[in-house]
């Protein structure tokens, strides 16, 4: 690192650490030491009917105040139950494992709100699916002659984590951490981490959601939510590495997706020989008419083994649109197809995607990256320490943060330039040049 240092020219312009505050790691909530929920540079306006909801007066709360009393079968007991749903816990953050579903019962609402209160962590434990709601499923009461459009349960999940969701083999299947039919959902300043579902499918998809038959086609709204947010923490599926949908409206806002993966092959419909599947990296939409709708989002270091590497927006009809407005797309790659000129999207829909105020590149690549990281962590152990760190997205950064000396090393999608801050560039950052060079210096591809 002294020789990175050394050997750039006097006089290089550095900003101050203030001024790049976007190369610092989001704080985590708690101590839970995992990237906070949603996208810090995302100030797109929220509207009323996407907002957080009011839970000051609970008709349900899991637990007793201790972390004893908060456990998996609490919270089906308590999801059950439905209404207002808030958890007391203790002081500190949990995370309760589940060995079932929590599933929504239709007749408990209209209204069923489940608030984490920034605290709880519902994790899968890599076996089973989280939450589930389907007003087509008589199991869980039906409310109404015509259960594929009806508005109610409105369920909302807000200030909550999911982890370790796993839908593999489930009927019905996707949804990884969620899988809602029918009523409306809303996601709001929760986070979804390692959540899978089916490896191979055509149509399978939504690792950490996925979301059918929406009341009169009113979006999904997913407002200041990460989804993945550092390499060791994305959501994988056949499709959609963390949202899916058929026919189904989103509105996504403020909300980060990095690091997501959709790993099927062969597309859809399959092609001859294969499973099928591998599009939409991190948002999968198919049906007809339905809206997509991003804005103050990012989306960054998704991958498709077939078509979107970020996005994956197939309307059947041509009915549907694709708007971006405000968000950051970028280093998306998509292995097999996409539409020329919005890199890591696939788009058939009404007319062309309307894109403004956004930023889409293809960006650099998280894999040579890592290696220059790598190289530099062996040989400037003194500046680069604990290891091995790991990978985290801030547009428009790929970098690694290194809690020991408080250093940070990264690149930039805008310049794909490396750059360093810490303690020997005085805590202020120093552009050490291109990443081709330290590519070939590293013995990087």
């Amino acid at each position: 690192m002294k020789r990175w240092i050394a050997n750039q020219p006097h006089g290089r312009a550095l900003w101050l650490l203030l001024g790049v505050c976007a190369l610092g790691t989001p704080a985590a909530r708690g101590d839970d030491h995992f990237p906070a929920a949603g996208n810090p540079l995302g100030s797109c306006a929220v509207p009323a009917a996407a907002a957080a909801e009011d839970v000051s007066a609970p008709t349900t709360v899991i637990g007793n105040g201790t972390p004893a009393s908060c456990t998996g079968d609490a919270v089906v007991q308590g999801v059950a139950r439905g209404g207002i749903i808030t958890f007391n816990c203790g002081p500190n953050p949990i995370t309760i494992t589940l060995t079932q579903p929590a599933k929504i019962f239709n007749n408990t609402g209209p209204k069923i709100v489940i608030d984490g209160g920034g605290k709880v962590t519902l994790s899968g434990g890599g076996t089973t699916r989280i939450l589930y709601m389907n007003t087509c499923d008589a199991a869980q009461v039906w409310t109404t002659a015509h259960c594929q459009d009806q508005d109610h349960p409105q369920l909302t999940v807000q200030n909550l984590s999911f982890i370790d969701a796993n839908s593999t083999g489930l009927n019905p299947d996707g949804g990884g951490a969620i899988w809602a039919r029918g009523g409306r959902l809303k996601v709001v300043n929760s986070r979804f981490f390692r959540n899978q579902c089916d490896t191979t499918g055509p149509d399978v998809g939504g690792a950490a959601i996925r979301a059918l038959s929406q009341s009169q086609n009113l979006p999904v709204y997913v407002v200041g939510s990460t989804f993945g947010g550092r390499t060791d923490l994305g959501n994988v599926c056949s499709n959609g590495g963390a949202l899916s949908s058929i026919g189904v409206s989103y509105s996504v806002i403020n909300s980060r997706f990095t690091h997501n993966r959709a790993i099927g092959q062969g597309a859809n419909p399959a092609k001859a020989g294969t499973a099928g599947g591998g599009s939409g990296g991190a948002i999968y939409n198919d049906g007809n008419t339905f809206q997509l709708q991003l804005c103050g989002s990012e989306l960054n270091n998704n991958t498709a083994k077939e078509g979107g590497g970020a996005i994956f927006f197939v309307s059947n009809d041509r009915s549907g649109t694709l708007s971006i407005s405000n968000s950051v797309l970028s280093a998306n790659p998509s292995a097999g197809f996409e539409t020329t000129g919005l890199p890591g999207i696939f788009y058939l829909g009404s007319g062309n995607a309307q894109v403004s105020t956004s930023t889409l590149d293809r960006g650099n690549t998280t894999t040579s990256a890592d290696c220059v990281f790598n190289w530099g962590e062996h040989h400037y152990a003194e500046l680069l320490t604990p290891t091995p760190a790991p990978s985290q997205t801030l547009a428009p950064y790929y970098y690694r943060h290194y809690t020991g000396t408080n250093g940070y090393v990264g690149i930039s999608s805008q310049d794909d330039r490396l750059r360093y801050l810490g303690s020997a560039s005085n805590n202020q950052m120093l552009d050490l040049g291109s990443m081709a060079t330290w590519k070939q210096t590293a013995g990087c591809q």
